[in-house]
């Protein structure tokens, strides 16, 4: 789960394989004959709101027929200063009523004052006139501007590709030079990529889309000298081949193609390809991920590895033959949206869910250099130079997830394996040169027994850096690792020689180590990295130098960017970080600057978005303010976006809808630039906007992250039941209209929210949710919530089971029926739910053929109008004056 793709707009035993299968069958039918509904376990029983108004009703009165997409500005029967405009003399009760009022406000106020604590001082605002439509959100007006640049590093330090006349051209950032690599109309490709000599171009045509990241192509080889262009292999149509690249030196090229990979040594038009393996089929894997791999463990769409001096191919078999299959159907596959299909096309899928099989993964190494000294393309050569890696201690294949390979020398690769549960997990080095063939040892205990150190989960994540051997501090074979301290904290870590099992850490402290290390200047001895400091919303980029072996004590880190004023950077380093894109993300409106790292004045802006901060002026944009509240003694990242010119005296009520998302490690609560329905909301509906990022949630420590560990959905929700207790008792808040949506994780939030039928919401609206823990993928689920075996109960009170609080709630659902993440049958389990139970006060749509991000045929536009409409329906335009 990924939260940033989803909210779019516009933009562990011995048994067998098949006996595993069987057993997972059994865990599902165990699970299927619990019909256990929790009791509402949050606080102390439902929430009784206080009364928003001696007319509650006028309050809550409806405007009248909705129109989707309605845009106008609400009436805010306001004068010039925000004050209410009365005539004539109050009576002497009413006098005395206000006054009790006030004493009241007041008193919210202090406590208000004590529940959020404020860290970024004045709110940011803009002033302007004209007001945000549905058409502002979707049409681009607030997006900024960004580039990107492509460092070559086959040309040299500093030299970045770049599409110009019609050519493809180097730009030399040390010589302040260009010249042209090639015309740009070689092929109708969609990527390109240069061998390590500069010689060839790889280039990737007639591309389609698999999976998330994933996508078929068909590869041909340019000769730059010769301006020769020849297939790779003879094209396809459909194409077959999935993943192709370069060696790191050399010529040589490995790609997959039918799930098998293949070599080729050296580019020629008559050049025959090394045939690696050759149990590819639908079901067995090699050099590239299946859908859960892809999707949950490494976020990308290759599973092979060349060595440094590309002599050898480190690869993932991953074997799906006892994996679950999952279809759904696709009613139109045109993008004609009054197209008739007669028969649907049906999508088949290896989808592993929670105590069925997972894929079967083993790691293999393929010697090319050996092969090529035996001299034969026979399979006989091959089976003596390819081999499959072990260790003393290695899981059972039913219960191991291979979450890291990684080269940190020649000969030595670092294997990451953990169990399904997430809480177990080694590090496991091999030396080709020295260890017995194909026998590993392991150097790094992972989970509760080893770095971990407590009861949370094992992040996959592929984190390791090798170090260069001559800056190793001892001359070996070294490594990088972003791994947690003693209190919880993620921080670098220096592991030399790479045998070692103890970390030698290079930053500390209560901040965290975000992402991957950017970069390493053998130069300079610099580590470059990007953290959530000096406040968990921020991000800045940092360097820290590579100690020597005879060092001692810790260097505290550099800043590169500037730590006194709150912002959200991003860098991306040329090849041997001598140079680096910095990007500026937020809050402001971004911009985009190389620098040199030497200082030599050879910096230059490369977007600057000031047409952008010009639009913005024209708009009155909303008030945004970002603080923190105490939930249970856990202090939680807090953002309100409100509505410009608010009343903030209490004497008009505002509806308050939270957003949510709360997936383990994620955050929503951030400093990035953004302007979007949210702020529609907020500016033309007069809505106020929440997030708040509880437990479970990342960047501040495992403190806050672990308390969800086998308990998924019962801490965040009581996190976002008192933050709407904190925000019904502020003045301006009408405490029966406060409501909550999400999409993805925040879906399944959202309805959390509702089971848990606190009274306090009174809206929800869940997109794309999961309902059942028991539906989504194995790798995510079990990482969180150990196999249903183990925490049969834990997937019951994780999961929506009692839909009694949807009887009090206005909730609105809705889901893409071509959903190939959280399937369409997570909604259609809550619906055939609300049959049972006779719940019947609630919207539902279904997204015809849309996958996660609903954007089929223009459905994401029109969800954001259906829900639009949904809110004014349900709630109205949203300040409403008290009456006196």
């Amino acid at each position: 789960m990924h939260v940033s793709d989803y909210e779019a707009l516009s933009q562990e035993g011995s048994s067998t394989s098949h006996n595993n299968a069987s057993t997972s069958s059994h865990y599902a039918d165990e699970m299927e004959a619990m019909s256990i509904k929790p009791e509402a376990y949050y606080g102390e029983g439902p929430f009784d709101p206080p009364s928003s108004d001696d007319e509650a009703d006028e309050l809550l009165e409806k405007t009248g027929s909705i129109s989707l997409g309605s845009a106008e500005n609400a009436s805010r029967g306001r004068d010039r200063d925000g004050g209410l405009l009365f005539f004539g003399k109050r009576p002497a009760s009413v006098r005395v009523l206000v006054t009790s009022l006030v004493a009241l406000v007041t008193l919210a106020a202090i406590i208000g004052i004590f529940a959020a604590h404020s860290y970024t001082g004045t709110p940011f605002r803009i002033h302007g006139t004209k007001h945000i439509t549905m058409d502002h959100v979707f049409n681009g007006t607030f997006s900024a501007k960004k580039g990107g640049i492509l460092w070559v590093p086959e040309a040299g330090d500093g030299v970045f590709a770049t599409s110009k006349d019609g050519f493809l051209t180097l730009v030399d950032l040390k010589s302040n030079t260009t010249r042209h690599l090639e015309h740009g109309h070689i092929l109708p490709q969609s990527s390109w990529k240069l061998s390590a000599d500069m010689r060839y171009m790889l280039l990737k045509a007639d591309t389609v889309k698999l999976w998330r990241h994933s996508s078929y192509g068909n590869y041909y080889i340019h000769d730059l000298q010769t301006k020769a262009t020849w297939p790779l292999v003879p094209p396809t149509n459909p194409a077959v081949t999935t993943y192709a690249t370069w060696a790191p030196t050399g010529q040589s090229i490995a790609f997959v193609m039918n799930n098998d990979i293949y070599v080729v040594q050296s580019p020629s038009p008559s050049a025959a390809p090394i045939r690696v393996t050759t149990s590819g089929n639908a079901s067995m894997f090699n050099g590239v991920p299946d859908w859960v791999y892809e999707e949950e463990v490494y976020s990308g769409d290759y599973a092979l590895w060349w060595s440094p001096d590309s002599k050898s191919i480190a690869f993932l078999s991953l074997d799906e033959t006892a994996v679950d299959e999952f279809t759904y159907p696709i009613y139109n596959p045109t993008e004609n949206s009054y197209a008739v299909v007669p028969y649907p096309e049906q999508v088949t899928m290896k989808y592993p869910k929670p105590g069925h099989s997972n894929p079967l993964a083993s790691v293999y190494i393929f010697r090319l250099d050996q092969y090529l000294a035996n001299g034969g393309n026979h399979a006989q050569t091959i089976a003596t130079t390819s081999f499959s890696l072990d260790w003393d201690g290695k899981l059972d294949p039913t219960n191991s997830i291979i979450s890291e390979v990684v080269w940190v020398g020649n000969t030595t690769l670092l294997v990451k394996e953990v169990n399904r549960a997430g809480n177990n997990g080694s590090v496991v080095l091999f030396n080709l040169a020295s260890q017995p063939k194909g026998r590993g040892r392991v150097v790094r205990k992972l989970g509760k027994d080893g770095e971990q150190g407590d009861n949370g989960w094992i992040d996959a994540e592929q984190r390791v850096y090798s170090i260069p051997t001559n800056m190793s501090p001892d001359g070996h074979a070294s490594y990088l690792d972003i791994v947690p301290t003693p209190e919880g904290y993620n921080h670098i870590a220096l592991f030399s020689p790479a045998a070692s099992s103890t970390p030698r850490f290079l930053t500390s402290g209560p901040w965290e180590v975000t992402g991957n290390i950017l970069a390493v200047d053998v130069k300079r001895r610099l580590v470059y990295f990007q953290a959530a400091n000096p406040h968990s919303l921020q991000r800045h980029i940092y360097s820290v130098p590579l100690p020597a072996i005879s060092s001692s004590g810790k260097v505290e880190p550099a800043a590169l960017t500037d730590v006194s004023s709150p912002g959200v950077y991003s860098a991306q380093f040329s090849p041997k970080a001598g140079f680096y894109l910095l990007s500026y993300n937020g809050p402001q409106p971004p911009w985009q600057k190389v620098i040199d790292v030497s200082g030599q004045g050879r910096d230059f802006i490369l977007t600057e978005n000031p047409q952008l901060n010009d639009t913005l002026a024209q708009f009155e944009m909303p008030v945004v303010t970002r603080s923190t509240i105490d939930s249970d003694g856990y202090e939680l990242n807090v953002i309100e976006i409100r509505p410009p010119r608010m009343d903030n005296t209490g004497r008009t009520k505002y509806p308050v809808l939270f957003r949510v998302y709360g997936g383990p490690g994620s955050q929503l609560v951030s400093l990035d630039y953004s302007h979007d329905w949210h702020d529609y909301l907020a500016c033309s509906l007069e809505y106020v906007i929440v997030i708040v990022d509880g437990r479970g949630t990342g960047y501040k420590g495992r403190k806050l992250r672990n308390p969800v560990k086998d308990n998924l959905g019962h801490w965040e929700t009581q996190d976002q039941i008192n933050a709407a207790k904190i925000w019904a008792a502020k003045s301006y808040v009408d405490p029966k209209r406060i409501g909550i949506w999400g999409w993805s994780y925040g879906g399944f939030m959202s309805a959390k929210v509702v089971e848990a039928n606190a009274g306090i919401h009174t809206l929800a609206m869940a997109v794309a949710p999961v309902t059942s823990w028991l539906l989504y993928d194995s790798i995510y689920t079990e990482r969180y919530m150990n196999v249903p075996k183990t925490n049969p109960m834990g997937y019951v009170t994780a999961s929506i089971s009692n839909v009694t609080g949807f009887h009090h709630t206005d909730f609105l659902l809705a889901h893409g029926s071509g959903d190939d993440n959280v399937h369409f049958a997570n909604s259609a389990h809550l619906l055939d739910m609300f049959t049972r139970e006779h719940v019947r006060g609630y919207t539902f749509r279904m997204f015809t053929d849309s996958d996660h991000s609903i954007q089929r045929r223009g459905a994401n536009r029109e969800l954001y109008e259906y829900m639009t409409a949904f809110l004014l329906q349900k709630w109205g335009k949203g300040g409403k004056r008290r009456s006196w």
